[in-house]
């Protein structure tokens, strides 16, 4: 019997990406979203309205499901609670097999703050009893010329770091694969990567290559770190975040380069080139 499945995260760039490779392949989903107006057109495909934060909304339209793939909710003080809220729900409504977007290192002790947060969830999911699948993404390559400021300049306090960019794309082929085949994968975690580590001044300088404009990196201390973000009145949590998506790089934690992506696809990670010309 082919089983049901669930997709969060929809109306973003994975989740909607995942959801249409399903369609694509000729499976019914069932689309999770918070706000049903925002649901993409997917064929095949249910909707159900609930949140993170809502267990019996999530409990409701999680019942049938057999495979449920989480991608992690947006940021902020409350996501853990929230996560593990859903995660909860899952289990109540008898959710067999879970896929969650963690984060590359995910570690109580990761420099990357929000990684502590998909570690805790990744243990909150293995408690739960729910079979389970780790995509533990690292940075994606489709948001770096996002990091420039309005001068073409990315600062941060990268130093020489080198970072396993991943493109959101391959992220969602992975998915996909998973999700097609979920007991070939139960218990796998997944480290997904680009083929090749970068430093951010090799960032900036390929971006300024495919672009033709002026990008450039520079380096700045912690405490210029925090200095330049003071301007948007931000929450210590979400400064610390910033901030330590770039000492994170800094520190190697984010350097290594996996074949998972080729492994469970059979197909090659995306380098940054190739991001920002399909973009």
């Amino acid at each position: 019997m082919t089983p049901t499945i669930a997709v969060t995260g929809s109306t973003g760039a994975v989740g909607g990406a995942v959801a249409a490779l399903l369609a694509d392949s000729g499976m019914a989903i069932r689309l999770l979203v918070r706000d049903i107006g925002r649901a993409p057109a997917i064929p095949e495909s249910a909707v159900e309205q609930c949140s993170y934060d809502d267990a019996d909304a999530s409990i409701r339209t999680l019942r049938g499901v057999d495979v449920l793939f989480m991608v992690s909710g947006s940021e902020s003080a409350t996501r853990l609670d929230e996560h593990r809220t859903f995660v909860d729900a899952a289990a109540a409504a008898g959710v067999r097999h879970l896929v969650y977007t963690s984060f590359f290192g995910a570690a109580p002790d990761a420099t990357f703050t929000l990684a502590r947060d998909h570690f805790h969830t990744e243990q909150h999911i293995v408690a739960s009893g729910i079979g389970h699948t780790f995509l533990r993404d690292n940075f994606y390559a489709d948001v770096m010329e996002h990091f420039a400021g309005e001068d073409g300049v990315i600062r941060g306090p990268a130093g020489d770091g080198r970072v396993s960019l991943v493109a959101r794309a391959d992220v969602a082929r992975v998915a996909a694969t998973v999700l097609n085949d979920p007991a070939s994968h139960v218990g796998k975690a997944y480290d997904l990567t680009g083929p090749e580590a970068l430093t951010m001044a090799e960032v900036a300088a390929t971006i300024a290559e495919v672009r033709g404009r002026d990008v450039t990196f520079h380096n700045e201390t912690l405490d210029e770190a925090y200095a330049s973000r003071a301007q948007w009145n931000a929450p210590d949590w979400q400064n610390d975040a910033w901030v330590s998506t770039y000492t994170a790089i800094a520190s190697g934690e984010l350097s290594r380069v996996s074949d998972d992506v080729e492994r469970v696809t059979t197909r090659r990670a995306m380098t940054l080139s190739e991001v920002l010309r399909a973009g």
